[in-house]
């Protein structure tokens, strides 16, 4: 598993790609765009962002995928989005809007997990890798 420094390196490493090729190389990973997410620190209230990737669709929301390669721990992010749950997303690098995260409710998740691994098989060996059950969270603009 990437270290916390490592996931962090890969996050300044993706946006810096992003900046150099203006936005030609990295807004996607294979069929899936590319998503700024930003939140609030859920002990600092600092502003924290991670690049992140879509792998479901479906009208306005966006899902996205509490993974962390498979990693025993949630992802800070997650965590921070529970506490706040309206974050500001910016997809393919357009100007960021409003979201009110929340996350997948079993119905919804036993729904949408077999579209989300259909979009990236290595969602579902992160899943085997772990014994928490990996969240989904839907993300829907607030206006």
């Amino acid at each position: 598993m990437p270290t916390d420094r490592g996931l962090k390196f890969m996050n300044a490493a993706h946006r810096a790609v992003l900046r150099i090729t203006g936005g030609r190389v990295g807004r996607s990973f294979g069929k899936m765009p590319a998503v700024e997410l930003t939140t609030v620190g859920r002990k600092t209230g600092k502003v924290h962002s991670v690049m992140l990737t879509v792998p479901v669709r479906e009208g306005d929301t966006l899902v996205v995928v509490a993974s962390r390669g498979g990693d025993d721990r949630h992802p800070a992010w997650f965590l921070n989005l529970q506490a706040n749950p309206v974050v500001q997303l910016s997809l393919q690098g357009n100007p960021a809007q409003s979201m009110r995260a929340h996350v997948a409710t079993p119905e919804e998740r036993a729904r949408l997990w077999p579209k989300v691994t259909a979009a990236y098989k290595g969602y579902a060996s992160y899943q085997k890798k772990t014994d928490r059950e990996i969240p989904l969270v839907l993300l829907d603009p607030t206006t």
